[in-house]
């Protein structure tokens, strides 16, 4: 089970975000009763279950020291992030500074992400879709070499 897809949702008065479905069964059924972190890049919030949340932070970990480069990506991707707990409705309620950062107001766009889901503002998404758009035969033939076959002949 994993994150797919895209939909539109409102937040409440009091910046509350109702889960889709899909995402709550994955959450159910994947991560139990974890909590979800939310944090923010330039663009959007992602929203992780805890277990990969805790794998992200390993891997930032790795490193016996911080190059510079490192120290600014975490403090600004990790010093943001907020656990946040479902409520029974299946509800998390999304800081303002962080809906502020990334420009949330009421309506937003989920993009499931596999193993985590983004949250954002849909004029900012479509900017990034335009871009994409604009400029996919360079960014399909740069990450082509990622996906390398599971049975190599």
């Amino acid at each position: 089970m994993s994150f797919r897809g895209r939909s539109t949702h409102n937040l409440d008065p009091k910046g509350r975000l109702s889960i889709p479905a899909r995402f709550r069964e994955v959450l159910k059924q994947k991560y139990g009763n974890a909590a979800l972190i939310v944090t923010n890049t330039p663009e959007c919030l992602q929203v992780y279950p805890w277990p990969e949340w805790q794998k992200l932070e390993e891997q930032l970990l790795i490193s016996p020291f911080d190059p510079p480069e490192l120290r600014l990506y975490k403090r600004y991707f990790l010093g943001s992030a907020e656990e946040c707990q479902p409520d029974r409705q299946g509800r998390i309620l999304i800081p303002q500074h962080l809906r502020q950062e990334v420009g949330i107001d009421k309506e937003v766009v989920l993009l499931g992400m596999i193993n985590y889901f983004e949250i954002w503002s849909p004029g900012r998404l479509e900017n990034e879709f335009n871009r994409v758009r604009e400029n996919y035969p360079e960014i399909s033939a740069s990450v082509a070499g990622y996906f390398v076959p599971k049975n190599p002949a």
